[in-house]
């Protein structure tokens, strides 16, 4: 038998469930559903990641992906829905009102799960943006339904069809593979970054249905947005950004930190910091790496003094070139890098700062 096959003969014994979820067979449950998440009058990046697992899972389960989208703007909707197939969604729902023109999670998530309760996906996926985080335990308990978040893989069970929703648990010395055997839909999240940017394919075309949030809105909002103002930023965000200079707490200072943005300058990067860096106050919440902060994916990451913990080295998976400089040499940080260096950061500093301004100023050279 087929996964695709054993996933639509699932059956469970709705006499052992608790009575006030109400039975539904998971072999009713259909489709893999990403909810995208506007970001000005385009989707967001994340959200496109999050394409990627899911057109994965939907192959070996045999079903489709579909991408969801919520707000007031139809037209910035539906660019959004047609960019959503030309990245692996196979068609698109958008729900379209008034009702949802300001990101109110209760409001959004009532939306979201009236219309799962309607359709019955089997799989809903959410970017674990902010708003992604706000608004997926809406979704579950609207739902009485599991969630996972955080995951950084995804597979599926051999034996019976469920999601496999991997993520590392606490400390990070192992992964944890979560399913929800008798719950439907299976809800996860996923941190930007985590998964890579689909390619985008002009020729795929699909479905785009457009729904009226009247009908599926059903929670009243309990909050008013007053006044929304867009943060400049001075750089590139750590999630998106080529070259980054990341130190811990062997840095051991605020003036060890303005070296370490003195390097991120001559590469044109930006600074962030292990968990550590951030409880001792050297660099902000929004500027750490590692399994309670970010995951990055630049071209090179500079470790300064970071030990390397497993909740650290999660969040540099995707680097390109990783190359860590530690007095010790026997830190963990150095069997996930590519290149080592075992000495003070005091005298490895400045000397690649020299080397890089050197190539800089030379003429028909680069970095």
């Amino acid at each position: 038998m087929s996964l695709a096959q054993k996933r639509k003969s699932k059956r469970v014994d709705c006499n052992s469930l608790c009575p006030e979820w109400g039975c539904r067979q998971p072999g009713e449950h259909d489709g893999i559903w990403v909810v995208g998440e506007m970001e000005g009058d385009g989707i967001s990046e994340p959200s496109l990641q999050m394409l990627t697992p899911a057109r994965t899972v939907s192959q070996k389960l045999g079903t489709f992906v579909e991408g969801v989208l919520l707000g007031a703007d139809e037209g910035a909707l539906r660019r959004a829905a047609s960019e959503m197939i030309k990245r692996g969604a196979d068609r698109a729902t958008i729900v379209v009102g008034d009702e949802l023109a300001d990101h109110i999670p209760a409001v959004r998530a009532s939306a979201i799960a009236s219309l799962a309760e309607e359709r019955r996906p089997d799989v809903i996926l959410l970017a674990a943006t902010m708003r992604g985080r706000e608004t997926a335990p809406y979704v579950a308990t609207a739902l009485r339904a599991g969630i996972t978040a955080d995951c950084t893989q995804f597979d599926v069970d051999e034996d019976s069809g469920d999601l496999f929703m991997i993520r590392p648990p606490f400390a990070a010395i192992l992964l944890a593979y979560i399913k929800t055997p008798s719950r439907r839909p299976q809800i996860a999240t996923a941190r930007p970054n985590v998964f890579p940017m689909p390619p985008r394919d002009e020729s795929r075309d699909g479905p785009v249905e457009l729904r009226d949030a009247a009908a599926y809105v059903k929670a009243e909002p309990r909050m008013r947005l007053i006044r929304s103002d867009v943060l400049r930023r001075d750089e590139v965000p750590l999630e998106k950004a080529e070259y980054v200079v990341a130190g811990g707490k062997g840095v051991g200072t605020r003036e060890g930190f303005a070296a370490l943005e003195e390097l991120a300058k001559s590469l044109g990067g930006v600074v962030a910091g292990s968990r550590r860096a951030v409880d001792l106050g050297f660099v902000p919440h929004e500027k750490q790496v590692g399994q309670t902060g970010k995951s990055v994916r630049p071209k090179l990451y500079i470790a300064v003094g970071i030990s390397g913990a497993a909740q650290h080295v999660i969040g540099i998976r995707e680097a390109g070139i990783v190359v860590a400089v530690n007095s010790d040499g026997n830190a963990p940080i150095f069997k996930s890098a590519d290149y080592g260096i075992v000495a003070d950061w005091h005298d490895v500093l400045p000397a690649l700062i020299r080397e890089i301004s050197a190539r800089r100023t030379s003429p028909g050279e680069g970095t």
